[in-house]
């Protein structure tokens, strides 16, 4: 059996690493509550340097004048009130959940997307909504009753940074909501699991015969890439706006095939708007495809 939060929240220890889960943290102590502990994941080597670095939510508790640990078993000592988990990356084992009532903000409607990679998963598989729920920390991945939900609507060009920029902005009104007015009963999830595995780097390549929309989704999910010359080609954004005045040749282009900044693919053409080649920085599609000069046989993705 999970613990219940109490009626009343004073002392709150907060877990989470990454910095869309700064925001949160930040909510919660300029709201006047007492975060007696932060934990986050251990420091790693991060950066070009590759020097070892704390991470985001670490950075921002000591800058708040927080105690910070990567020791979960530190939880057992501090005689707190309410464990708010978001992003933490790590499973809260069962003898602390047995002492302490844990929450956590889930950036999905649920039980739709439990696991690593909800937002991204609703992105490719062309949800129209999604949705920011609070719910008790159970042993089971993302199981626990809800305690609120909030529906968002997912716009069809919307980047996975601007979607979960969103929802961090409603979970943290949600979740100051629950500490000010009391969170009552979890209600159980209604209806099949389904799973967010993180996204693979196979799924970030680009396949130009796949259909336009399937491409801009994988793109707007981020980190998506294809090859130009034999070299890595980070595709930032894309657009289906306005191709239909676009100054095409008479023939659409094969997949892969580029006139000017417009890229075939397997069911129609779709528009670079901003790339990144091999080392170096981000820069408008048109830009780099003046200084780049592709010729006729020039392809984006792999040669065969």
């Amino acid at each position: 059996m999970t613990v219940k939060p109490p009626e009343r929240i004073s002392r709150i220890v907060y877990l989470g690493t990454p910095d869309f889960a700064v925001a949160p943290l930040r909510a919660l102590h300029n709201a006047g509550y007492e975060i007696v502990l932060v934990v986050s994941r251990a420091d790693k080597r991060r950066g070009r340097g590759r020097s070892t670095a704390p991470s985001p939510v670490k950075a921002a508790a000591l800058e708040l004048g927080l105690a910070v640990t990567d020791n979960l078993e530190r939880l057992a000592d501090t005689n707190a009130d309410l464990g708010v988990v978001i992003a933490y990356g790590e499973i809260i084992g069962e003898d602390l959940l047995n002492r302490l009532a844990f929450v956590n903000t889930h950036f999905s409607l649920l039980p739709r997307w439990r696991g690593a990679a909800p937002i991204q998963r609703a992105i490719l598989e062309g949800d129209d909504r999604t949705g920011v729920c609070l719910i008790e920390v159970t042993p089971e991945l993302d199981s626990g009753g809800i305690y609120r939900c909030d529906e968002v609507t997912i716009d069809p060009d919307e980047t996975h940074v601007q979607l979960r920029r969103s929802l961090v902005e409603v979970g943290t009104r949600q979740l100051i909501a629950a500490l000010s007015n009391g969170f009552g009963d979890p209600v159980p999830q209604v209806g099949e699991p389904v799973y967010a595995a993180k996204i693979s780097a196979g799924e970030r390549e680009l396949d130009w015969n796949e259909s336009t929309e399937r491409i801009h989704r994988r793109v707007r999910v981020g980190r998506a890439y294809t090859e130009f010359r034999g070299r890595r080609l980070l595709i930032h954004r894309t657009s289906r706006d306005g191709l239909g005045s676009a100054p095409l040749s008479q023939k659409l282009p094969a997949p892969g095939e580029l006139d000017g900044v417009i890229v075939g693919t397997g069911d129609g053409i779709l528009k670079l708007i901003e790339v990144q080649p091999e080392g170096r920085p981000r820069l408008n599609a048109v830009d780099w495809h003046k200084g780049a000069r592709p010729t006729n046989v020039d392809r984006l993705g792999k040669s065969d």
